[in-house]
């Protein structure tokens, strides 16, 4: 995963959270309801079999009195999280442990090392990959693969850092959880890639040749995933940036890998890497959670004892600081469209010469939240506003790494206009510097704040590694692992400080302002750079094989074929029972249900939900889309982005935005749209989804209803920011994240939810916004009435629905606030549609090719299996998920290379789709997809396969939950009509599930190649090209996006 310009790569699709949770004051501003990616995992044997633990009591929790090994070196108490700390040492080996005990029943593990590579051939994110290929104790192919085929797990996942790597894992059953630090802890330091160079070949690089006359490639899991890395211009930005500002330091080189570089790893250097920095001594190991001390102990003594101490050097070197500013100028690969003019260009400084201490990091949280944190932020307004870019890029406040950063720009810059943009951002820097910060912008800020630290929602990311994440910016380079977990006594000294001082100002001079270890990189399109980059992998390739002989040339075809029959030769029965699980009897057979009372007040579905929240209220108001007229919808989401952007007819924006940031918890309008299973209709709503604590909800709901009917909606120069920002992103999104935009596409032929979610978020939306931004300068006042229709019509009680989410008392004494602002509400709107949504609103279905500047594919396929005649069952989320940790994975990703490869069964429309991520293949894998057909019905399970393939899906169904996300589950339940008893017959059908289940699917999977199946992707121009001409029976369309 990239982001920001720190890049992080992970070996599988990962939380987007797992980075901004860690960040103390940034996150809690900025991170907002995470919605990322944790695959549930499965084990067989038990490991430890200890499945109930007895009630944790932090404030009376002793130290074990059996140490196993290890010394106590620090007991403390976290109130923030009620937590109880032990900070361990083990004797023999040096290891470094953090307990955290409390009562969160989602247990946390992590171990990390500190790898800071030499150079940018990937070694710390190849090994990342490699070490969960098979163990001492695990000796099958991929233990991580089996894992999440059949574990409860609530997070699985491995992170590479450009100095560290993190192998993390969370759940909520006991034995399961311990069943994962086992596996876990036997990957780390004792993995079989380290022997195996297969293995090497398979996860970094090989060279890839089928028949002596065929053409060589390179082939390798993270050599494609960089590739696809690098076609993205933010990533690229990120790059440069970061090794611009550490030029002498592990921080210079990119720990992810450069695909032109990551060819030159040898397997001698792969193997010494982990020689070095894989050792006990060099580790860093958490725990959290309501499991038990000693026991933790034990489990880790009995992996660390074996060890010697050793003397490694880990250490992150100091940057030291320049003494004038610098300038990078670099490319970008662009298409032949309107971004071919487009360039980026950022302001990056090194900000300090160490970690900050903790009261000096929270001002400069503060500070980045003041500059950046919200729309009406002034360095951020500035830049919006200013015309000069499509949208921000930077992230401001980068605190991770040994070293905090800060960085700003703008993209989709005019090449002329790139000196205007430093020079506004020094000026605007300036400015606020000599004026400083209003007092409502500083009370908006902390407010803001201080209810998402006490909140503490890090979404479906779990809390205790969203803290491990936070300790380890500290620990990792010898600061207090212990005391960056505070914020209750730091936040209110620094209060205390800014009511008697100007805090922010001597910061900001000494920072941004007479700070000389500043770098602005300058990234400009080049049309060309595809193809040269091309044309120098191929003669990289080319001069290799030209200097070998015919019997080398064979053995590199022997070589390959061996490869792939590796791959693609299943573990025994007898290999995998190594693997721990679970049985089907430690799964609860009955469903889960969400508290949940149904009434009417007035023409409104009102849902409340008595769940304990810690006396905040989630509230959610949708109002019914099918009243917007169908040719206004594609203006829904920018309609939804101006009326949270140009202030209300009794404030300005900044007015507006600063009193919701100083009294709430925040608010946000979005668009809503689902098939509805067993039915033609659509549920489609705008949803005002907001929070406060219980005092403050009746200005929650105050703002809520001035927001709603009186935002203005005529600031032709705002709106046209919006909708460069909103084409940029989708640009973005295009690039880097086509397997969502081809699944769109294929959801789009199929359905009419499908198609209003195409015109609202998919690549009609972008089309849309294209014209959208030219109608702006021809027809302004006809684009207005065009957001006051939209207003007029869905902004009315009409078909409403309240979801209410809080404990019993907090309902009570927010109902009044809720009543109000409902009874502000239109009774009806005004020149709503009347018309019910034609069933034949969906786009022609097509096999599409959407090109754009890539060097990897996003391949989709799909088919509509309700229309084919299947009925819902159970097991159809058992053989879906197993398709994506065998079939799928192994076609698709190992042998093929790809990043990723699976397949979704939208249960409610019942769209089966396939999906690729940074794919180098294009027919290959629509072919791979094809022949999940023969591998259903040709199938044969044992015991144990189909066990875990059960417990793993049941771990998706039973997923951890916050209270806000378990209320907003309860609503999504009742807009699609899925009933508890549904549910319950569902999750019978999953446990019942056997291996004719999985054969006869095999059958209905016989739509996913049928004439009717569509195939749509994302690739480059060249990739378009060569499909077309060898695949003329498919009768491509091309769609050129960029």
């Amino acid at each position: 995963m990239a982001s920001g310009m720190m890049m992080t790569t992970t070996r599988a699709l990962a939380p987007v959270a797992a980075r901004s949770a860690s960040r103390g004051v940034r996150a809690a501003v900025r991170a907002g309801p995470s919605r990322g990616f944790a695959p549930s995992l499965g084990a067989r044997r038990s490991v430890y079999c200890k499945a109930v633990e007895a009630p944790v009591n932090p404030t009376e929790l002793k130290p074990p009195a059996n140490l196993h090994g290890f010394e106590l070196v620090r007991e403390d108490y976290v109130a923030e999280y009620d937590s109880k700390v032990f900070f361990f040492r083990h004797a023999k080996t040096g290891a470094e442990v953090m307990s955290l005990s409390n009562d969160d029943e989602n247990k946390c593990f992590g171990v990390t090392l500190r790898t800071p590579p030499a150079n940018s051939t990937g070694i710390p994110h190849i090994l990342e990959h490699s070490v969960l290929c098979g163990s001492r104790k695990y000796p099958i192919k991929e233990p991580f693969v089996e894992l999440i085929k059949g574990s409860l797990n609530t997070f699985l996942n491995a992170m590479t850092y450009p100095d560290r790597t993190c192998y993390p894992v969370a759940s909520c059953n006991l034995q399961d959880f311990r069943n994962l630090v086992d596996v876990y802890l036997d990957a780390v330091f004792h993995p079989r890639c380290v022997d195996n160079e297969k293995t090497f070949q398979q996860e970094g690089w090989h060279y890839e040749l089928d028949s002596p006359d065929q053409e060589m490639t390179f082939k390798g899991v993270v050599y494609n995933e960089m590739k696809g890395v690098y076609s993205s211009p933010d990533s690229v930005l990120a790059r440069e940036a970061q090794q611009a500002l550490f030029p002498d330091n592990t921080y210079g080189v990119d720990s992810g890998g450069d695909p032109t570089v990551i060819p030159q790893l040898t397997f001698a250097e792969f193997r010494d890497f982990h020689g070095k920095f894989y050792h006990p001594s060099n580790s860093r190991m958490w725990f959290y959670g309501d499991d038990d001390v000693e026991e933790r102990l034990k489990i880790l003594d009995s992996f660390l004892s074996e060890f010697d101490r050793k003397e490694i050097d880990s250490t992150i070197a100091t940057q030291k600081y320049f003494t004038e500013p610098k300038r990078v100028v670099a490319s970008y690969v662009a298409g032949e469209g309107e971004e071919a003019d487009k360039s980026f260009v950022q302001v990056n400084w090194l900000l300090n010469d160490g970690p900050f201490d903790t009261e000096t990091a929270l001002a400069v949280g503060f500070l980045d939240n003041l500059l950046l944190g919200s729309p009406a932020a002034p360095l951020r307004m500035a830049l919006e506003e200013s015309g000069l870019g499509e949208a921000i890029v930077g992230y401001g406040l980068e605190d991770e790494l040994r070293q905090p950063t800060f960085a700003i720009g703008l993209k989709g810059v005019a090449k002329e206009d790139i000196p205007k943009v430093e020079s506004l951002i020094t000026e605007t820097i300036a400015k606020i510097a000599e004026e400083g910060f209003t007092q409502a912008a500083i009370d908006s800020s902390v407010n803001s704040i201080e209810f998402a630290m006490r909140e503490n929602n890090t979404g479906r990311f779990p809390r205790g590694l969203s803290l491990m994440l936070r300790s380890l910016s500290a620990w990792l380079y010898e600061g207090d692992p212990v005391e960056i977990l505070r914020f209750e006594e730091p936040l209110a000294k620094l209060k205390a400080r800014m009511a008697k001082e100007d805090v922010f100002t001597p910061l900001i001079k000494k920072m941004l302002i007479d700070n000389t270890h500043k770098v602005t990189i300058e990234l400009n399109p080049d049309k060309e750079l595809g193809k040269v980059q091309d044309d120098e992998e191929k003669a990289k390739v080319a001069a290799y094989r030209a200097g070998l002989s015919p019997e080398e040339i064979e053995k590199v075809v022997a070589d390959t074929e061996e490869l792939k029959r590796l791959q693609e030769t299943p573990d025994s029965p007898e290999a995998l029972a190594c693997i721990p699980a679970l049985d089907i009897t430690d799964i609860p057979k009955e469903a889960k249900s969400i508290p949940t009372d149904v009434s009417t007040v007035g023409a409104t579905t009102m849902l409340t939900h008595d769940i304990f929240t810690n006396d905040i209220l989630y509230a959610e108001h949708l109002m019914d889309l099918h009243a917007v007229p169908m040719d206004l919808m594609p203006l829904v989401p920018l309609w939804c982005r101006a009326m949270q952007r140009m202030g209300t007819s009794k404030r300005s924006f900044v007015d507006f935005d600063q009193l919701m940031g100083a009294t709430t918890g925040g608010f946000s309008l979005s668009p809503f749209t689902s098939s509805i299973r067993g039915s033609d209709d659509v549920s489609a709503y705008l949803v005002l989804r907001g929070k406060s604590t219980s005092a403050q909800a009746g200005q929650l709901h105050d703002l809520m209803a001035e927001m709603m009917l009186q935002a203005k909606l005529d600031d032709k120069e705002i709106f046209k920011q919006l909708v460069l920002e909103s084409r940029a992103s989708m640009e973005s999104r295009v690039q880097s994240g086509g397997h969502s935009v081809a699944a769109g596409r294929l959801d789009a032929m199929d359905s009419v939810a499908g198609y209003v979610g195409e015109q609202l978020g998919g690549l009609a939306q972008l089309e849309y916004l294209k014209t959208l931004a030219k109608r702006i300068d021809t027809d302004w006042d006809g684009v207005v009435a065009d957001l006051e229709k939209i207003r007029a019509a869905v902004v009315s009680r009409a078909g409403s629905v309240t979801n209410l989410t809080a404990d019993a008392k907090t309902l009570d004494a927010t109902a009044g606030a809720v009543q109000s602002f409902l009874d502000a509400l239109p009774a009806e709107g005004t020149g709503a549609a009347t018309e019910a949504w034609s069933k034949d609103l969906v786009l022609p279905p097509v096999n599409e090719l959407i090109t754009v500047p890539t060097q990897v594919n996003y391949v989709g396929k799909g088919a509509n299996l309700y229309k084919s005649g299947y009925e819902l069952h159970g097991s159809a989320y058992v053989i879906n998920k197993l398709l994506g940790t065998t079939w799928l994975w192994d076609r698709v990703r190992v042998s093929g290379g790809a990043y990723g490869g699976f397949s979704d069964f939208d249960s409610h429309s019942g769209m089966f789709s396939y999906l690729s991520y940074r794919d180098p293949n294009l027919l290959k894998t629509i072919a791979n997809y094809d022949g999940t057909v023969e591998f259903l019905k040709d199938i044969s399970l044992d015991k144990d396969e189909l066990t875990k393939a059960i417990v793993g899906t049941m771990g998706d169904l039973d997923s951890y939950q916050l209270p806000d996300a378990k209320g907003y589950t309860a609503l999504m339940r009742h807009l699609l009509k899925v009933k508890d008893e549904e549910r319950q017959q569902r999750r019978e059908e999953v446990l019942a599930t056997t291996e004719k289940d999985f054969k006869k699917f095999g059958e209905v999977l016989e739509a996913t190649r049928a004439p009717e199946a569509r195939v749509c992707a994302v690739v480059s121009p060249d990739a378009a090209k060569a499909a077309m001409k060898e695949r003329p029976d498919l009768d491509f369309k091309v769609t050129s996006v960029m």
